[in-house]
């Protein structure tokens, strides 16, 4: 991890304290899980290493640094380190969130809005309103709203057979197992597993499947993989038909100067 994250503040709690904005820092060993839970404000959550994944009900996130999300108060989720993570996070009041996103969003994170983030976490959990921590807190805001909005959500299922496959296929997206595969391991039908796809997350399973995909090669790609690395990570045995995948699903190759950006 990149230096020795600040000791958790523990004194108050961060959906608590009585400011606008509260920051907050930890670092997660490869492997650590937080549970589905719910926080009265709304969160920014953002790594300065490690890769987040974040669920909730509905969607799941692949979330790199140069990214973050928005999770609005009250919205049950759950987050996963798999390679380790340096979290920092910011906790938002609701009469400061004016302009900011109603529903959970991932966001494209500015070389400013990441150096205010890292600030913020060095300033004592009650800053001073008039000072240093004020002006801070200002403008880490006004970045959020300005933040541009990145299309990196997969639906995520709430058939408990059908949340199985999706979470053995998120832990490993190259997996060649077919719909009849992954229903012989289900224990339903693959018309079933079929018709759940389109009912619970508005696509076939290839489609989902290849969102899924597409979702965890634009967060290696964020993290400086290789086009080529990041679409053997996923399961392209082709660099073309993954360039192709990537082109259609987000206007622009894997390999360009601002494909993180777009995704």
């Amino acid at each position: 991890m990149n230096g020795q994250a600040p000791a958790p503040r523990r004194d108050i709690p961060h959906d608590r304290v009585d400011r606008p904005l509260a920051a907050f820092a930890r670092d997660y060993a490869e492997g650590d899980a937080i549970p589905r839970h719910t926080h009265e404000r709304a969160q920014l959550l953002y790594a300065t290493e490690g890769i987040m994944r974040i669920t909730t009900d509905t969607e799941r996130y692949t979330v790199p640094p140069g990214r973050a999300l928005w999770l609005p108060g009250g919205l049950p989720h759950a987050v996963s380190a798999p390679r380790g993570l340096a979290m920092r996070a910011l906790f938002v009041r609701a009469d400061a969130a004016h302009g900011l996103p109603r529903g959970p969003s991932a966001l494209s994170v500015s070389p400013l809005l990441r150096e205010l983030i890292l600030a913020a976490c060095a300033e004592p959990l009650e800053w001073d309103q008039s000072g240093r921590g004020g002006h801070l807190a200002a403008l880490m805001l006004e970045e959020i709203r300005r933040a541009p909005r990145l299309a990196i959500a997969v639906p995520q299922p709430r058939d408990a057979r059908l949340q199985r496959l999706a979470a053995s296929l998120g832990a490993d997206p190259a997996s060649t197992l077919t719909l009849d595969d992954w229903a012989a391991r289900c224990g339903a039908s693959p018309r079933t597993l079929r018709r759940l796809f389109h009912a619970e997350t508005g696509m076939g399973f290839a489609r989902w499947r290849q969102a899924l995909r597409l979702a965890e090669a634009a967060a290696l790609l964020a993290s400086g993989s290789t086009p080529a690395r990041a679409a053997a990570a996923v399961g392209y045995a082709s660099a073309p038909a993954f360039g192709a995948a990537f082109r259609a699903a987000f206007g622009g190759t894997p390999g360009g100067k601002d494909a993180s950006s777009r995704v």
